[in-house]
């Protein structure tokens, strides 16, 4: 980042020179001050004052810890998220007052700051490390008794569950955040965006008569609101409220509800409340009849958002597969679900390699950083004290948390990817696979299905059968995994993108996406499929019950030479045989490795807070 010499404010402009001589606790709270001012009302340089304050801070030695330093810092992150609408570039600075903040050892100030960078995290698709980000806040918002913070955090860990499809998660999260609540004044905000929010997850899942109720309280404690964002959140509110009443068959209701949204849209002059009203004008058309017009308003929602935030595209574009659908037409339904399809692989594709590449850097940084390292000691020297093994362990692993996050949809747990890896690297060494390439397998095969997040959440949670069209557009998730694991920069990483390419490939040619055949098909994707299939068989989904051991291990017999390699189907069938002979808990041995993942334990810390509560909460009722 280029250094900004004149912000247009001179009271900072002194500020970065006296710092730049004297970095003293005293001189970051002054400017934390001063950012804090700007950051409530932004002037016309405030793009360059927050550049210009952030260079400054980043020059500053990590040991000089003050409150300042954090608000600053926190300024910064939440200018990029709120004005610029750009929440990547305010990441750098939010994990920096997370740092400031462990420096302090402040608990209130690490919660905010955690909080904050949460909210960011979710907004760049990085969920998983949004999660931990929010568990560990979480933890420090109850030790210290701050039922504000732990009632917003509470909400954003809701959003975050949405924002993944994750709706019985989130309405449980909102639901928590209301009770927290209670009537206390002070909390009163926190607990209409948990109503509303509660509404938008009802909306998505189906729950039409929980969602009518919510936004209803949402509305009634916001009756008339006055500032940019308090119209902005009315918006929201009524625009699900008209999608709710239409979802109910409560068409004139839904029209009058559609017009208030267009009220307040107007008065908020913000272009995500133009594009909503459209959405909720047109649908509002659509169900009663008037097909071309509604059509007509969900074009011009679409227009509207081309060149915005790719969640306000998304709304359009989604708005237009259920008009079409609605009005009888398919095909130019399926249009609008390719669209989305693309958005969500480039988008989601850029952002996981983003976090990816960020990821990789920290490693650097600590490689650099690393104790007892001497001027004459290489990097490459300290790569290899580290060991190969750990290295490309800590380099695959925001992509394998990546991972994990793609396959909760059919598996809760998270462990199917660390079973199907370790099942995977067993079945390379009975085949006479070498160690290295055998280790490589399991960290390989716990991405076969990363492609997932760039299949549209129509088709990845349809509970029906999906149409020839719809499976197109599923089976394409191979190809997205495969681009995407391609462009890592880390070498090791061909492995994994062999198997996440050809995993549903069958051994006589009439799998996908190439139609490979027989050996032409990679080794390490023949095996991950027989370990992949398996797993799924013997574990339940949403659409089907658990097979038993025996029952799966008939079926991949019985396809022995067709979609398995006959040579490995063997080696497998006897394979399992004898690790149900060794362990008495096969799924505790094959998934391991999955208590390792901060992922998934910060899930679990959440679900056990949330039980924790309700308990508590039914005590005091008794």
């Amino acid at each position: 980042m280029d250094v900004v010499k004149d912000s247009g404010n001179p009271v900072l402009d002194e500020l970065v020179d006296r710092l730049a001589a004297n970095p003293s606790p005293e001189l970051l709270d002054k400017l934390g001050a001063v950012l804090r001012m700007e950051r409530s009302a932004p002037s016309r340089t405030a793009s360059r004052v927050f550049c210009s304050a952030y260079d400054a801070l980043t020059r500053v030695p990590a040991d000089v810890a003050c409150v300042g330093r954090v608000v600053a810092l926190l300024c910064i992150a939440t200018h990029h998220y709120a004005v610029e609408a750009k929440p990547e570039g305010g990441l750098a600075p939010a994990a920096d007052a997370v740092a400031s903040a462990r420096v302090l050892g402040d608990a209130d100030w690490l919660c905010k700051a955690l909080k904050i960078y949460g909210v960011l995290l979710a907004d760049t698709d990085n969920i998983p490390e949004a999660i931990r980000a929010y568990a560990e806040a979480l933890d420090l918002a109850r030790q210290t008794a701050n039922r504000l913070q732990e009632c917003d955090l509470w909400v954003n860990i809701g959003i975050a569950y949405q924002y993944s499809q994750h709706f019985a998660d989130a309405v449980a999260c909102y639901e928590r955040a209301i009770a927290l609540a209670g009537d206390d004044p002070a909390l009163r905000a926190s607990s209409r965006l948990a109503h509303s929010n509660l509404a938008n997850a009802a909306l998505e899942s189906g729950e039409t008569s929980k969602g009518l109720a919510s936004i209803a309280r949402a509305i009634e404690a916001d009756p008339e609101p006055t500032s940019a964002p308090e119209l902005l959140a009315r918006v929201h509110s009524e625009h699900y409220y008209t999608r709710l009443l239409l979802q109910a068959g409560l068409y004139e209701h839904a029209k009058q509800h559609a017009r208030v949204v267009r009220r307040f849209a107007d008065r908020s002059r913000s272009r995500r409340a133009q594009v909503l009203a459209f959405i909720a004008e047109g649908l509002t058309e659509i169900y009663a009849g008037q097909i071309d017009t509604g059509l007509t308003r969900l074009q011009r929602a679409l227009e509207s958002s081309r060149g915005g935030m790719r969640a306000t595209l998304h709304d359009a574009l989604a708005a237009l597969i259920k008009g079409y659908g609605v009005a009888g037409q398919p095909d130019a339904a399926l249009v609008y679900l390719r669209e989305i399809q693309r958005l969500h692989q480039d988008g989601l594709q850029a952002q996981v390699l983003m976090h990816h590449t960020l990821h990789l850097e920290r490693i650097d940084r600590q490689l650099d950083d690393r104790p007892g390292a001497v001027l004459e000691q290489t990097q490459s020297a300290l790569r290899e004290q580290l060991g190969e093994r750990d290295l490309v362990r800590s380099q695959m692993a925001m992509l394998e948390q990546q991972s994990v996050a793609a396959e909760l949809h059919d598996d809760a747990t998270g462990e199917h990817c660390y079973r199907v890896g370790r099942l995977s690297s067993c079945l390379a060494a009975e085949y006479g696979v070498d160690e290295r390439t055998c280790f490589l397998i399991d960290l390989a095969a716990r991405m076969h299905d990363i492609g997932k997040l760039a299949v549209p959440d129509g088709i990845l949670l349809k509970p029906g059968r999906l149409t020839p069209d719809e499976r197109s557009i599923m089976e394409m998730h191979t190809i997205a995994g495969a681009e995407l694991l391609a462009r890592s920069g880390i070498p090791q990483m061909y492995v994994a993108e062999e198997i996440a390419r050809h995993h549903h490939e069958h051994f006589d040619g009439t799998g996908y996406p190439a139609r490979l055949k027989g050996t032409m098909i990679p080794l390490a994707a023949r095996i991950a499929s027989l370990a992949d299939v398996f797993d799924a068989l013997t574990h339940v989904r949403p659409y089907k019950r658990a097979w038993r051991v025996d029952e799966a291990l008939g079926e991949i017999s019985r396809l022995r030479g067709t979609h398995f390699d006959p040579e490995l189907t063997d080696l497998f069938l006897a394979l399992i045989a004898r690790l149900r002979r060794e362990h008495a808990d096969l799924d505790a041995y094959l998934g391991e490795q999955a208590k390792t993942s901060p992922f998934i334990r910060a899930r679990r810390e959440l679900a056990e807070a949330l039980k924790a509560d309700v308990n508590a909460a039914f005590e005091a009722a008794r």
